[in-house]
């Protein structure tokens, strides 16, 4: 079934490697020239932000759903198709989930693992069957791939890892799993 709708999870900020905004880029000008609907988390700084417009200069379709405390932290996007507002981070990534027909994963924080781990684990209890996708630009997330490896290797996985997630190296690798 092609998908319609990405969540896209990455950083607020833009990271020091210029590939990572690069990327974001890409994906959002992929997204849009194949009709499929970037949905994020609502902000207009960092990778977010590039992505988002990304989309919007090519006449994409983008939804963000931010929570009212970080309405001015992250400083929300005015330029996309939709914005939605959510009481908290968990509504957030509920909202998100519950919009999209699979996900995908840029470089970033904290945040940005809670959200990969988060939707993983639902898919592992069958919460959801989205496809998760790993965008792992310049060898960013090498060490988390390689832990995720050891957390299986230490028999705390009851799968391997790849059942969940599929690791790709840049956005135009997407299509021949989404298309």
């Amino acid at each position: 079934m092609p998908i319609k709708s990405l969540a896209v999870f990455c950083g607020s900020k833009p990271g020091k490697n210029p590939l990572f905004a690069k990327h974001a880029a890409e994906l959002g000008e992929l997204l849009a020239k194949h009709k499929i609907k970037l949905i994020y988390g609502g902000g207009s700084a960092g990778l977010m932000g590039v992505g988002a417009d990304a989309a919007m200069e090519n006449n994409g379709e983008v939804k963000g759903v931010i929570p009212k405390i970080l309405l001015e932290w992250e400083v929300q996007h005015r330029g996309i198709t939709e914005l939605v507002i959510s009481n908290d981070m968990h509504e957030r990534k509920k909202i998100i989930y519950s919009l999209c027909d699979a996900a995908l994963i840029l470089p970033g924080g904290f945040g940005t693992l809670d959200e990969l781990f988060e939707i993983v684990t639902w898919n592992q209890l069958t919460i959801h069957d989205k496809e998760i996708y790993i965008l792992n630009s310049g060898g960013f997330y090498n060490h988390l791939i390689y832990h995720i490896q050891q957390m299986k290797k230490e028999g705390f996985l009851y799968e391997e890892a790849e059942k969940r997630i599929t690791i790709i190296d840049n956005p135009a690798d997407l299509l021949k799993y989404i298309s």
